[in-house]
């Protein structure tokens, strides 16, 4: 890919300062839209195209992968994409960035180099590596480090055009190319914050152009059919405005981005190897039509310690969901679980965990069978496979005729499956090796961070003043607030947020953590934390512990949390007449 170059840093305004970089994702996830490479490349301008494809679940899903084949380990997505869109890369001089490298960089770093030959690209392939720790964590089916951006922007800096990595933080996509751009070098915090949250708003891909937005119906239906993909023009103090390509569907403006920042944050500090930027600064303003600007964030000395990310196996799990309808659904489930039971407790092996959850989707006097049934589901754990295997499924197929009337299930159950659980740990920066392998062969060892700070929390900044008392009406928490929740291990984040002054001054006050328990009854017996963000109305709040084990465990129905914002917003309380 050297036969039209742009170098990273090359470009300059007028001054010698060096012009915006303008990046772009077309990866949100292992999975996403396979053609989103192809559309942003061919959409408009770009310098750089990043593409995130790691997730707690997705390390998990690769750790598998490598126990039967040594060689994989990455995303094998990615590949296939760059199959039909490495030679539009070389012919427009966008250089890709990518996580895609997940356990093995090195060898998905060799493959895009086989991938290159074939297509007769002289594409420069670089990658780093240095975040697997697994010989540290014996019993880990995978225990890797998050990464900063500085291996990424080395390998940038020597010239490399595609560059894979396994485990950085998502914001580090981003913070990368722009600290080689423009010449950014470790200790610049207010840069380097501006670009890790221009990194966080992209690395979820539509989420910040519509998609899974709260107030969705207040923009056209149409648009939001397709959404495209974000990108950010990055510019060299910091600041950004983020933006999409044009004619490309989807909506960019204030609330879009407001949603993407509060997602899978806690507090006012959001901490990262190579900085921790300051939320409560982030100042943004409508800046045309789908045209965001993101300015005046500030940046702090980074942790001492790397968050590692911990995957292993825990056990086996089994489930069946019973349908039960008509009339006396307490009672048909109270005759199914004790019969299931009794087989369970004669059986040679009884699972360790037995868990049932009965969904009362039944309706009185239904108009159709599915709308007068409800769903009664058992989920069962063990470490033995033994005990959620054929035992149990027997156990359930073998009540079709003598248990409730009207017995049937959903998909008759299976053999045990195992399962993953997702555990944080920490360890000091300068004991992980953050090496940047450049196209060369040549190993370029990264240094920790020069400065780093023990994480503090932020005072609670000064609420409003409260909204005056008037005249309330009982409705929905979604008539006013948006909100957007997700997973971090076994805890759950819901940020909310409002459009006004005056729902801010409701909101701040109303919406506590007692309330927050009181709305979301799963919440109730667990810690949850409550941060406020006045400059983009929101509150964010942690919910520790809702989600077990992790997403992979399957904890409960929502295991990541995804709709946990919008449950939230169905509840109803008084909300002030003038707000509605």
């Amino acid at each position: 890919m050297t036969a039209a170059p742009r170098p990273t840093g090359g470009n300059r305004a007028p001054g010698g300062t060096p012009a915006p970089l303008r990046i772009g994702n077309a990866s949100g996830f292992y999975g996403d839209r396979f053609d989103a490479l192809h559309e942003m490349l061919t959409g408009g301008e770009l310098d750089v195209l990043t593409g995130d494809y790691l997730a707690e679940l997705t390390m998990l899903i690769l750790g598998r992968d490598r126990l039967k084949d040594p060689g994989a380990g990455y995303a094998r997505t990615f590949l296939r994409q760059l199959e039909e869109c490495l030679g539009l890369a070389h012919e427009r001089g966008v250089r890709i960035v990518a996580n895609a490298g997940g356990l093995n960089p090195a060898g998905l770093a060799e493959r895009v180099r086989e991938l290159a030959g074939r297509l007769g690209l002289p594409a420069r392939v670089a990658h780093v590596e240095g975040d697997d720790l697994t010989a540290r964590h014996p019993g880990s089916l995978a225990a890797h480090a998050y990464l900063g951006g500085f291996g990424i922007a080395e390998c940038l800096r020597a010239g490399a055009d595609v560059v894979v990595t396994g485990r950085v933080t998502d914001a580090s996509l981003v913070a990368g190319p722009a600290a080689a751009h423009f010449g950014w070098r470790p200790g610049e915090y207010d840069r380097l914050a501006g670009a890790v949250v221009a990194g966080h708003v992209l690395e979820c891909g539509a989420q910040a152009t519509g998609g899974n937005y709260a107030f969705f119906t207040d923009h056209a239906l149409e648009r939001l059919r397709r959404p495209g993909f974000p990108l950010a023009e990055i510019h060299a103090d910091g600041g950004c405005v983020i933006t999409k390509h044009p004619g490309t569907g989807g909506v960019v403006d204030v609330g879009t981005v407001t949603a993407q920042l509060l997602y899978e944050t806690g507090g006012a500090r959001y901490a990262g190897p190579d900085v921790t930027a300051r939320l409560d600064t982030v100042r943004l303003s409508q800046d045309g039509p789908d045209r965001v600007r993101v300015e005046g964030v500030r940046g702090e000395a980074p942790p001492p310690a790397l968050k590692v990310g911990l995957n292993r196996l825990g056990g086996f799990r089994n489930e069946v969901t019973f349908v039960l309808t008509g009339l006396d659904i307490e009672r048909k489930a109270d005759l199914v679980r004790q019969q299931m039971d009794d087989a369970l407790g004669a059986a040679e092996s009884r699972p360790a965990e037995v868990r049932w959850d009965l969904v009362r989707t039944d309706h009185p006097d239904a108009g159709t069978e599915e709308t007068a049934s409800a769903l009664l589901r058992l989920v069962v754990r063990d470490a033995d496979p033994q005990a959620v295997g054929r035992a149990f499924s027997g156990a359930a197929v073998e009540l079709a005729l003598a248990g409730y009337p009207g017995f049937h299930v959903l998909a008759p159950p299976g053999k045990g499956a195992p399962y993953g659980v997702f555990e944080a740990a920490y360890v000091p920066q300068d004991t992980v090796e953050h090496v940047a392998v450049l196209h060369d062969g040549r190993r370029v060892p990264v240094p920790p961070a020069p400065d780093t700070r023990a994480p503090q929390e932020v005072p609670e900044p000064p609420l409003p003043e409260p909204l005056p008392a008037g005249p309330v009406r009982r409705a929905p928490l979604g008539l006013v607030a948006g909100a957007r929740s997700g997973d971090k291990g076994g805890d759950a984040n819901v940020g909310v947020w409002v459009r006004t002054d005056d729902a801010w001054r409701w909101l701040a006050h109303e919406l506590t953590a007692d309330r927050f328990r009181e709305l979301i009854p799963e919440a109730r017996p667990l810690p949850v934390t409550r941060h406020v963000l006045p400059r983009l109305r929101a509150l964010n709040f942690t919910v520790e512990g809702i989600l077990g084990e992790g997403v992979a465990a399957r904890h409960r129905f929502d295991p990541q949390a995804k709709a946990l914002g919008e449950w939230l917003r169905s509840r109803r309380l008084d909300i002030p007449e003038v707000l509605l």
